[in-house]
């Protein structure tokens, strides 16, 4: 398998592009320290290099007025620490600048060497970018200093509380923002919303404001995010200027004790802080270049989501989905959601017909079973069987889809490693991912890795396999890892290579429990509940069911395929039943799961994937005896699965 594969005309590009860039700089005196000013993507830029930079180069940030109250910037440079710039104005925080502000830092700790994580600095409406970027990279910021800042622009420009606004740039914001006046209050992507992650990564803040500031109210911005920000478990505190005179209506004032606020910044930002880069655990194929010149092309984009409750629940896919819709801002996407709580890769590939191709062919599919995989028990020719079952029927329907396969943390998994073995999970993603030229991220090593190192902590941060806001950040800043590297060279027509397992459930589908015959005690409940009232799974309820809760009760079914199985709805009074394919040995299956007390969880059962191609008979029959604790010997069938 080839990983970033690149043009020797690609290689060329980026050199040649990095040496135009540095015969373009002019250095300039400030403050008797060298200010190096460039173009940066047809921007003004600069840096700010100190007479002796600290350990890991610290460095400050500075958002849209990078003239304005310069006297903590001169202490820090004087520290050690670099100063930086890129014009991005007028561009209010929105998507638009956030996709230069991520090319400048990548530029500046790459190219540049600056430290891994930066200090923002954000005046008046530059606060509108500090928690823009902030948001989107908590990983990346040492702190957030911010001075008068916006924090919600309904308040300014937009003038909709006390303060007078400033109509012309509203109506800029509102054309930027795609909004209207009616729908511009619900606009979610502005510091006072979505706290959640920064928080959770406990990135210091602190915001100095004017209390009679009649442009950028602090009642509309500032205090109700650091309240918002507290409330969440971040750092934050408000230096009110009090001293000196206020002007331009108090939203200018003099600054106090400018070294005491230098001193937030370096207590944050040093000793320099290396963590682990993600880049270490992703392996990127060609094939995300190919989905991303068709988005540039087209305008149209479909990206799927498969995998159990991590991707059903929000956060990192939501992240995803918002990121490429921003790097992407003229193409129309179609977004899958097609994660179902429970469930690992045989039942992804026995219904992704169903809950993906048949909405869509993906040009990209974000594939995630591993953790589901270890609870439920599959072995690993059944992940396997699973897991190559859906990349071919993938490709088969768009041999330049890109899939990317995904191995997420959990208890079990940090115990492998802690003993010195690769989950066998993690091992068969990777070696499928291989085989098929698909991207993979290992996110689970990750994670194992930097708890080892120190930066975070499962109990405290991570919490749970089902990731905290941390841990959504944390799978979130990997895959965006993944989807900015460089461009790849143009990728070859896929080509199927061989299967892995010649029983790959590539033509695995759901069959209709209607077609079930020769009931005795078994009926058809077309819109099925729990008499129970129990939960249920989004997708296993109010659907057709084959029901049976006496012992004795039996149907059989008639079916042409390769492997016949049950997709069961397994709740507290789930019982035992017997099975038999054609004139095969009876075998016995245990329908009620460790889950099943307080749920009618969906639970997927190939009962022989090695059959003879042909029509076959399957025979079901409810045994007397449960696990249950005496509940009833009850079995419910949503769907038979057949690989043809």
């Amino acid at each position: 398998m080839k990983f970033r594969v690149f043009s020797t005309w690609a290689l060329l590009s980026l050199v040649f592009g990095f040496q135009t860039l540095l015969a373009q700089e002019r250095t300039v005196n400030w403050k008797g320290f060298e200010k190096v000013q460039f173009r940066f993507q047809d921007r003004d830029a600069f840096y700010i290099k100190p007479m002796k930079a600290l350990p890991g180069n610290p460095w400050v940030w500075r958002a849209h007025f990078p003239d304005w109250h310069t006297e903590m910037d001169s202490i820090l440079v004087t520290r050690g620490f670099h100063v930086a710039y890129v014009n991005t104005n007028n561009l209010f925080g929105l998507p638009q600048a956030m996709q230069v502000w991520d090319a400048f830092y990548e530029h500046l700790v790459k190219e540049r060497k600056l430290a891994p994580k930066v200090a923002l600095e954000g005046v008046s409406r530059g606060g509108l970018y500090v928690y823009g970027w902030a948001k989107r990279n908590p990983g990346k910021v040492s702190c957030i200093y911010a001075e008068a800042p916006v924090c919600d622009p309904n308040s300014w420009p937009g003038g909709k509380g006390k303060g007078k606004g400033a109509p012309a740039e509203w109506a800029k914001w509102l054309q930027l923002a795609g909004q209207t006046e009616a729908t511009a209050a619900d606009y979610a992507d502005i510091p006072l919303k979505d706290l959640a992650g920064l928080a959770a990564f406990k990135v210091p803040v602190l915001h100095v404001i004017g209390l009679r500031d009649a442009i950028v109210p602090p009642d509309e911005n500032t205090l109700p995010l650091v309240k918002e920000y507290t409330r969440l478990g971040g750092p934050a505190a408000v230096y009110p200027m009090t001293r000196g005179k206020q002007n331009l209506e108090g939203h200018h004032f003099p600054i106090e004790h400018p070294e005491r606020l230098a001193d937030f910044i370096y207590s944050n930002s040093v000793p320099v802080q290396a963590p682990l880069q993600s880049s270490a655990y992703v392996k990127a194929s060609a094939s995300l270049a190919g989905a991303f010149r068709k988005f540039e092309e087209t305008k149209k984009g479909t990206v799927a989501f498969l995998g159990g409750s991590i991707t059903h629940n929000k956060g990192w896919r939501n992240k995803v989905a918002q990121y490429l819709q921003e790097r992407f801002p003229h193409t129309t996407f179609q977004f899958i959601a097609a994660g179902i709580p429970s469930l690992g890769s045989t039942p992804h590939a026995f219904r992704f017909s169903r809950d993906v191709l048949e909405k869509g062919t993906p040009d990209i599919l974000f594939l995630e079973a591993a953790v589901n995989d270890r609870g439920n028990g599959f072995s690993e020719k059944e992940q396997v069987r699973a897991l190559e079952g859906i990349l071919r029927r993938l490709y088969q329907q768009n041999a330049h889809a890109a899939a990317v396969l995904m191995a997420f943390a959990d208890p079990a998994k940090n115990a492998d490693y802690t003993a010195g073995k690769e989950p066998v999970e993690v091992a068969v993603h990777k070696k499928i991912a291989e085989h098929y030229n698909a991207s993979f991220i290992n996110l689970s090593r990750e994670v194992y890795d930097r708890i080892q190192a120190g930066e975070f902590s499962w109990e405290y941060d991570f919490k749970d396999l089902h990731p905290s806001p941390f841990g959504q950040e944390i799978y979130f800043q990997t895959m965006k890892t993944l989807l900015r590297q460089p461009p790849a060279a143009q990728p070859a027509p896929a080509k199927l290579p061989p299967k892995l397992d010649a029983r790959a459930y590539d033509k695995g589908r759901y069959l209709a429990v209607a077609e079930a015959r020769q009931l005795k005690g078994f009926t058809v409940t077309d819109h099925w509940k729990p008499a129970d009232h129990k939960n249920t799974r989004e997708g296993f309820v109010d659907i057709p069911v084959l029901e049976g809760e006496a012992a004795g009760a039996s149907f059989e079914l008639a079916f042409s395929g390769r492997a016949i199985g049950l997709a069961v709805i397994a709740g507290p009074d789930a019982g035992t039943i017997r099975y038999r394919v054609d004139r095969g040995a009876a075998k016995t299956v245990d329908l009620y799961t460790p889950w099943s007390k307080n749920l009618h969880l969906p639970w997927y059962l190939v009962l022989d994937g090695d059959l003879r191609p042909g029509r076959h008979t399957l025979h079901v029959e409810i045994l007397p005896q449960s696990n249950n604790a005496g509940q009833g010997p009850a079995c419910r069938i949503a769907y038979f699965l057949v690989n043809e």
